[in-house]
């Protein structure tokens, strides 16, 4: 595979940022993974938990949230890497507030099924 371009632009960073900068990926990544993990438990494990549609809609949602968040991951990478090769200033990233939003309302919907009898 072909280095990209942007790996020749700017100066090299310190490679203790570099390999942070990977970290935050990975961890994206489990995040990620834990999602599906999420949403293949409700689907497969969590039929009794309230109606069928609704759950099975929390667990498309999740891993539809996971997808995303996979993707995302990636460019998030590759941003920092060249905002640090140009000296530039990290991006704000928008997936934060959604993430915590989609856990947050999966969170509210479970637990109004499971304390209802």
């Amino acid at each position: 595979m072909a280095e990209p371009k942007w790996r020749s632009e700017g100066d090299d960073p310190d490679y203790r940022f570099t390999l942070a900068n990977e970290r935050t990926f990975l961890a994206w990544i489990r995040t990620a993974l834990a999602l599906i993990a999420g949403g293949v438990l409700l689907h497969e494990f969590a039929a009794n938990v309230g109606p069928d549609v609704v759950v099975t809609a929390l667990a498309v949602t999740l891993g539809l949230a996971a997808a995303a968040l996979a993707l995302l991951s990636y460019f998030r990478w590759r941003s920092n890497e060249i905002a640090m090769r140009r000296g530039g200033r990290l991006g704000y990233s928008w997936a934060l507030p959604v993430l915590a939003g989609v856990c947050l309302v999966t969170a509210i919907v479970l637990t109004v099924f499971l304390a209802l009898p």
